[in-house]
Formats: C-alpha cells, structure tokens, sequence
C-alpha cells in the first residue's frame, strides 16, 4: 500500500509518538478490507508503540479505531484513508498517540469544556480537497474530549449510506443523527456552532480592541500580501476574514504560480497563513464584515463592522473581500445546491460515479471539470451560452476525445428539475431557434465564473455594475484611506500572482496615506 519513500516518512512522524496505540479493525472477505488489512500492518511495521487487532465490532467494514488503550481517547475511518486524506490519518495517530496538537491553549480549554454528548459522521471523498480540514478538526475535538466522538466515512465505498442520507456533495456532516453541515469547517468554526455564547463573547472582545494602523478585509493572497508589507513596516495590522485563504482553499492544483511548478490550494491557504502569523499579524478568523464607515473627522478612523455585531476602528484599510462562485440564477438552482447541484467537481465528482451529469460553462473550469467527470460518470453533457468554447485549445482537443461527453454550444439554461429531494434533469433553450430542450441526469457542475463580494459596500465607495471595486494604478478606492486589490477589484485577470502583488501595492499604498495624514489626535494635540 505505502511505498518506501512513504513508510520513511511516516516511520518519522511516527517518532513523536509517546502512547500505545491500537488500530481495531472490522473487516469483511472484500478486497478493500484485505487492502486495509495490508495498511494497518504496514503502519504498526513503523512504530514499536503500534498494535493491530480485528475486533470486527463495527457494522461499517472495513473500518478501524484508532485508540487508546485503557482510555476513552480514540477516532476511527470507515474506508482506506489515503489521497488528500492520509495527512488526517497520520494526525490521528499522533494525536491518539500523545502527541501535542498546534492549537493554542485557550482553544483546547474551549473544547474541554464544552458540555454535551456528540457522535459527530463525516462523509467525505479521497479527491476532496476540502474535506480534511472538517475531518481533522473533529478527530481533534474527539482525542481532547472524550465525550465528542468521530467517524470518518469514504461516501465512495459507502454509497447505499450516501444515498439512503441523500449525500451529494462532501463533506457531509451528521451529529447524534441528524445533517450538522457541509463544505469546508475548521474547530473554530465547528466550536462557535456548539458553544453558543462564543459569538457574543467574540464580539465583545473584538470591539475592545485598539485601532489599527492598517486593517485588512478578506484572507485570500491578497489579503495575506497586504497584511505581510503592512507589518514589515512595524506598525499595528489586523485581518477579518471569513476564512482564511478564500478561494484558494477550493482550488486543487496550481501550476502557474511563479517558481513553483505544482501545488495544491490548501497547501498554498496553509502556508499564506504561517507566514502571516511570523509577523504578529492580529488574524480574526470566521469575521464576516457587512459595513465600512468613513471617518467622521479629518484623520479620525474608519469603521468596520461584522456580522457578530462588532466594530473595528483602523486609520486604513485595504479591502480584499474577494469572490465567489457564480449562480446561474434559474429556478431550481437553490432548492437543490447539495442535492445533485454542485460547484466544485474534485470534491463532489465520486459521488456521481456511474451517473449522468452536466456541466455549466465552456471555460477552462468548465472543460477541465467535464474531462475529470468524464473518467468517473456514465456521461456528461457540458452546456456553453456562447457559440463556441471558450478553454484553451489542449483541452478543447482532450474534451473532444472522450466518447462519454456532449458538447451543447449556443444553449442558456433555465431550469433545473428534481423530485423534491434531488436532481432528476435540466432544461436548456437553444439561443440558435429558440427551442427548449429537457435532458434527464443526476448532476448539475455550475463552472461560469465568480462574482465579488461586495454587496456590503453598495452606497459607500465606487463599484462597477458588475460589483467590481474600482480602483486606480495604486489600489485607492473612492474613499479616502480606504485600497483594495485582488479578484474583488476592476484589476483584469484574475489570478493568484497578480492578486498577491495587488495586495503589496496597496498595502504599501496605505502605509504611504499614513505617513501623509497625521492622526486626530496628534492633529489635536498640535
């Protein structure tokens, strides 16, 4: 199962490890249990602290616990946990193992306290790049408190699961029984769901601090660029983001990022934020801002406010709300987003494995999605408004050459149908004769670009009609001290290099604004 470079590696991590462990198994006479079974006994090959056993006392097969012994302390994978999810299992049995988890303090205090029962399920894909972040939040909530337990579940060898749940997209979370949430959730997330006090306690906090000199909306490369040139000025830098990463997190491989030939969206999230956080940046996390003030006196500060109902006062700012996924806006769409509507194929494709499915938009995301669809579904029909396809021409050539896939141009779609609990067709009009066709399928993949988030600032600066916040050569916006940069902005092609260094412009755009304008106080004072 694991190659010598592999074993190597994990033999390493598996160094720190100061507990015994027992991997409890429950396995059947399928080749996956017998694939498990060869994982299990390579993993406890590695560590002299590491035990097998079959137990076969779970219903799920294969499954196994990581736990223990003599304790409550333990997670447990119904599936082979490899692709984007061994990471998580290497977690795991550290974490069971005794060694020390990164998050602070005041975070594992918060989840020794939190009171109650929880038997957390999460459903999730081996090509999903968004589901380890929710299964190794919960695996750690579950090793440092013994009353939340955890089962991680691969929907793709549990499908009568999937289906009977009505599971069409991942990840999928169920607590003591019932849906808990989908898409990417971290532990701070996931304890201000069960900790109801945390947001009136977090907004309290929150608005009890100082004013910055340089306050950052949004997280993505932009943001972290702005955050990092603003705090190696020395002076006092704080950032709001509703995640940190943004949209980069749902990104699965980047191969034009300058000097680096290959990486993942996660990967790229994780290491924006170490290297934020080398600088002291003060980050605030899972802060959504819905309104910015000017000020109301030369050189007094702006206001930011968040959902929560806390107010951030900073003599600049530099906006970088970034974007999200854009909807097709026809009936349906919302009624069935999860249930057979999806956005992002890597994630969600191998719950559609043997189904028919389509794809909304003839650009590089739509054709790529189509042509990893096409290697997991029965068919996929793509559909493109425009007359012809818009991708590059490599993949217009590989579309082409897959038997499974329809190519419908010139087509706008207005309707997608369902049963009540799940996708059963799409209705398009062919724009040529104005005619409306019905195609029955299981999937809908909307890949037609993304649109800003900036809906909170209509009324207070300068936006286009299409959203975009307009800016000038050094990222200023129409508001005095306020920049912005990024995919949010007027700024053509929107990619990751030309948001981080959009993000450094502006940032020291506002160090430059700083510099020029003395604060009220000192103004006073004079």
């Amino acid at each position: 199962m694991l190659d010598t470079a592999l074993k190597t590696q994990l033999q390493g991590y598996l160094a720190r490890v100061t507990q015994p462990i027992e991997l409890a198994a429950s396995l059947d006479d399928s080749d996956k249990s017998r694939e498990l079974a060869t994982l299990l006994d390579e993993i406890a090959a590695l560590s002299d602290h590491i035990t097998v056993v079959r137990r076969d006392d779970d219903e799920r097969r294969p499954s196994f616990a990581i736990v223990r012994p003599g304790t409550d302390v333990g997670v447990r994978f119904a599936g082979i946990p490899l692709g984007h999810e061994f990471t998580s299992l290497v977690l795991a049995l550290l974490q069971v193992g005794g060694h020390p988890p990164k998050q602070s303090a005041e975070t594992l205090e918060r989840i020794r306290a939190l009171d109650g029962d929880w038997r957390f399920e999460t459903y999730f894909s081996l090509s999903c790049q968004n589901c380890p972040d929710v299964v190794q939040a919960l695996n750690l909530m579950s090793v440092v408190n013994p009353r939340i337990r955890h089962v991680a579940i691969d929907g793709a060898l549990f499908q009568k699961e999937v289906e009977a749940r009505g599971i069409m997209a991942v990840p999928a979370v169920f607590v003591n029984g019932e849906p808990f949430g989908q898409g990417r959730m971290g532990v701070e997330e996931i304890l201000a769901r069960l900790d109801t006090g945390a947001t009136a306690r977090q907004a309290e906090a929150l608005s009890a601090k100082a004013a910055f000199d340089v306050l950052v909306v949004g997280g993505g490369p932009a943001g972290a660029a702005a955050a990092i040139y603003a705090a190696r000025k020395g002076i006092r830098t704080g950032v709001v983001a509703e995640r940190f990463g943004g949209q980069v997190l749902d990104t699965l491989a980047i191969e034009n990022f300058v000097s680096v030939r290959h990486t993942e969206g996660p990967k790229l999230g994780a290491a924006l934020e170490e290297h934020v956080r080398e600088y002291g940046v003060d980050i605030m996390n899972l802060q959504t801002a819905t309104g910015l003030a000017p000020s109301g006196a030369a050189g007094a500060p702006l206001t930011v406010t968040l959902a929560s109902g806390a107010t951030l006062q900073a003599r600049t700012v530099v906006l970088a709300p970034g974007a999200r996924w854009r909807q097709m806006n026809v009936p349906g769409e919302d009624q069935y987003r999860n249930k057979g509507v999806a956005f992002c194929p890597h994630c969600d494709g191998p719950l559609f494995k043997g189904k028919r499915v389509a794809v909304i938009g003839g650009g590089n995301s739509g054709v790529e999605a189509a042509i990893d669809l096409a290697g997991l579904t029965a068919h996929v029909t793509l559909i493109e408004f425009d007359a012809k396809l818009r991708a590059d021409a490599v993949l217009q050539q590989k579309l082409r050459s897959l038997a499974n896939v329809t190519v419908i141009t010139s087509a706008q779609t207005t309707e997608v149908h369902g049963d009540g609990s799940r996708v059963t067709g799409l209705s398009f009009k062919d724009r040529t004769t104005g005619t409306e066709r019905r195609i029955e399928l299981e999937g809908v993949f909307v890949q037609i670009g993304l649109v800003p988030n900036t809906e909170w600032l209509k009324g207070t600066l300068a936006l286009t009609a299409r959203g975009e916040i307009e800016v000038d050569a050094a990222g200023r916006t129409s508001l005095p001290g306020v920049f912005a940069a990024g995919d949010a902005t007027t700024v053509p092609y929107k990619q990751i290099v030309i948001a981080l260094g959009d993000g450094a412009k502006a940032s020291l755009s506002a160090f430059d604004h700083l510099i020029r304008n003395v604060p009220a106080e000192l103004a006073a004072a004079a």
